[in-house]
């Protein structure tokens, strides 16, 4: 196993990286500066584009040359090739304290995308499901900080954690009509070290990636939920992952340089790098695209 530093951008908060199989580009996002990035396996041509606002969580669409972003003010489309932004929806217009944050993408098309009390205390976030007709639905609530959604590779279970109450949880999940069910406790997470669960992605076999958020670790759990392998990287706050690469067999890791609230610990001169973890012998399963 090697692990480099495939960009440094000092991203405030990284998050978010989604591998296209199509362009062979990886994307990922600064949630606190309000971006969106994209670059090459090997951490070249790197392009930025700005969005109004901070940024939870994006899907690329099928339709090409553009994504769905979650943004504070709601669901957004961003056009690659223009760099505009429009409105879709925004579920908690009421909600000032709240925001948008982890999201992603099912096989038929559909984006979930939960919210967050941005102080991180109050379980005043939601679940939604944002279909290709660019209706919303409210799958679930009482959250204070969505984070890690992803799906099984036999779109039988979605996975999803409330950050700060130290379990993964896993749902049915029915991938004709979109629905969760039968929410139980996946996981237990490792909190000891002061880390809490963040970005996740499931791999070819079924297994989940969690990054642990403040603690340095990546943790990858077998499908009855318990711990397989821990990574230790070499920043506390890594935020999330994704699989990418001509082979999908690199493990793409976003950090952030800067913590969200003083509460939170600093890290070392390699915070808000994009790393990349080569030979782990292991590969990861396409991203899904929004549309119909």
């Amino acid at each position: 196993m090697r692990i480099e530093v495939l960009v440094d951008v000092k991203t405030t908060l990284g998050e978010g990286p989604v591998w296209d199989v199509d362009q062979q580009r990886l994307y990922f996002i600064d949630s606190f500066d309000g971006r969106v990035f994209r670059t090459t396996a090997e951490g070249s041509q790197i392009r930025a584009w700005d969005v109004p606002g901070k940024i939870g969580s994006m899907v690329l669409r099928k339709n090409g040359e553009g994504a769905i972003v979650s943004l504070e003010s709601g669901f957004h489309t961003l056009d690659f090739k223009t760099g505009e932004v429009e409105r879709i929806h925004d579920p908690e217009p009421e909600k000032t304290a709240n925001r948008l944050n982890d999201g992603k993408a099912d096989r038929r098309g559909r984006f979930f995308a939960g919210s967050m009390d941005t102080m991180e205390e109050g379980p005043s976030g939601a679940l939604y499901r944002l279909d290709p007709d660019f209706s919303v639905t409210k799958v679930d609530d009482g959250i204070i900080c969505s984070n890690g959604p992803c799906f099984s590779p036999d779109d039988k279970t979605f996975y999803f954690t409330d950050t700060w109450t130290g379990e993964i949880w896993a749902y049915d999940y029915d991938v004709d009509t979109g629905d969760l069910s039968n929410r139980r406790t996946f996981a237990k997470v490792d909190t000891s070290g002061g880390g809490a669960a963040d970005g996740s992605t499931v791999d070819a076999e079924g297994y989940v990636w969690n990054a642990l958020v403040y603690d340095s670790k990546l943790v990858r759990y077998a499908p009855d939920g318990t711990v397989d392998r821990v990574i230790e990287m070499p920043v506390k706050k890594v935020t999330s992952v994704n699989f990418g690469g001509p082979n999908l067999d690199i493990l793409y890791v976003t950090s952030m340089a800067k913590p969200p609230l003083p509460r939170f610990p600093g890290d070392g001169p390699l915070r808000g790098s994009l790393f990349a973890i080569h030979d782990l012998g292991i590969k990861g399963v396409p991203e899904p695209r929004f549309g119909a």
